[in-house]
């Protein structure tokens, strides 16, 4: 158990220093069961993992999602799914915040990634805010909590993270994260509405869009409804795996571009290379992540955390309140998929051993890590928009995220107390 903690602060520390999380998951995982057990076993559970995790038909979820993701960024479809918002808010006080936010929930449902969803948008609706001289404040502000949804709302990269390191079954976090996605964005609407009434001079009107027009702009949503649906639906009525709806959703996407006449060999290559970078690297920290497993269980840290927290009489809702307060805590200093990799394998027993639901308490963990997106000093998702606007000041995007990360909370609360919003749909299938 020492040897599994200090492998735990390992971790931790390296987390904090920014060494690449893959290498630091790894080589603590590896040291760690080399002392805890012995150097022979560490060196063979590496590649009899790597192999496992490459050969897993679960994990090839992972780079169709991204594939599909992908082609929708880098073939100009986003901005079908921005005019589309815009033609019937964009008039309204506010409506281009509300107009990006309804585009960055489209976008989530094919992209999966909180980051993609915040630089994608970032370089879509900001340019058209600033146009009608919104503040800085509203417009970076409803970017980089917008990009939130992209973990939340299925599919999400992260949910396969979770699914794969409890062994959760992946569709089922995909159904539970509909409604639980679907209430942020209607709170982060409210949000901005209550933002347009206190300071009307942060979120000026637009223009009128007329009616042909509006009803030409609809066409830019049917790519987003089609791949949702097909994802979605078919997971819903159980006539697919998500695996087998990951495959399907990015083959359906290449035709749809291709339809559009957006992809050509030049898109097809960048959206490949990329699509390889992006899984490479996830497999990698993924491949840490299950080795950091082992070691808990092997060390018999998860053991004796277990033992500990029940020596401290702290049990159900108590329990899940100081959890989640550690991973917000964590989250004003860490990245959000380095808490996600590193302290999942270590609550989620705890948590079975309460009773509780993994699917219910999966969708907790996002929640409480899409806040963690956005909270200082880190943010992720606050400093990946900086980068796409470096004349935006950070302080500026943090101002404006205040009214998210209040209805965030209000959110998170709401789901704590009544899990029966989040376990509902899933309970209606088959």
């Amino acid at each position: 158990m020492i040897v599994g903690s200090i492998s735990m602060l390992a971790a931790i520390l390296l987390a904090f220093l920014r060494v690449p999380l893959a290498f630091s998951l790894l080589a603590v995982s590896v040291a760690g069961i080399g002392f805890a057990i012995n150097w022979n076993i560490a060196l063979q559970l590496l590649p009899l993992t790597i192999s496992d995790a490459v050969l897993s038909y679960d994990l090839a979820v992972v780079p169709m999602f991204i594939l599909m993701g992908n082609v929708i960024s880098k073939t100009g479809i986003a901005h079908d799914l921005f005019r589309a918002a815009y033609a019937f808010v964009g008039h309204v006080r506010g409506g281009l915040a509300l107009s990006t936010m309804v585009a960055c929930s489209g976008f989530s449902a094919v992209c999966g990634s909180s980051y993609a969803t915040a630089a994608t948008m970032a370089k879509v609706a900001y340019p058209s805010m600033k146009k009608y001289h919104y503040s800085d404040e509203l417009a970076a502000g409803t970017i980089a909590a917008g990009g939130t949804l992209g973990i939340l709302i299925p599919p999400s990269i992260i949910m396969v993270v979770y699914g794969i390191l409890t062994q959760t079954n992946i569709g089922d976090l995909f159904i539970a994260g509909v409604v639980p996605g679907l209430l942020g964005l209607a709170l982060y609407m409210l949000a901005i509405r209550f933002v347009a009434a206190r300071n009307p001079d942060h979120a000026p009107q637009g223009e009128k869009t007329p009616w042909p027009e509006k009803l030409k702009a609809l066409s830019g949503i049917w790519p987003f409804i089609l791949l949702f649906g097909l994802i979605i639906g078919g997971l819903y009525a159980k006539l697919f795996t998500p695996t087998e709806a990951a495959g399907m959703g990015a083959g359906l996407a290449i035709l749809i571009a291709t339809f559009h006449g957006r992809l050509t060999w030049t898109v097809l290559r960048r959206v490949i290379i990329d699509t390889a970078y992006t899984s490479v690297s996830l497999y990698t920290v993924l491949f840490g992540a299950l080795m950091l497993s082992k070691l808990l269980t092997l060390s018999g840290l998860a053991a004796g955390v277990l033992a500990l927290v029940q020596s401290t009489g702290l049990e159900g809702y108590a329990l899940i309140f100081a959890i989640m307060l550690v991973f917000l805590v964590l989250g004003c200093v860490m990245d959000s998929m380095a808490i996600i990799l590193i302290f999942v394998p270590l609550f989620a027993p705890i948590v079975v051993a309460q009773g509780f639901d993994l699917v219910w308490f999966g969708i907790i963990v996002i929640v409480v890590t899409e806040i963690a997106l956005v909270t200082p000093p880190v943010g992720m998702n606050v400093f990946v928009l900086k980068a796409v606007l470096p004349d935006v000041p950070v302080v500026r995007i943090f101002k404006g995220l205040v009214p998210f990360i209040s209805v965030d909370v209000l959110r998170l609360a709401v789901l704590v107390a009544f899990p029966a919003i989040t376990l509902w749909l899933g309970s209606t299938v088959g």
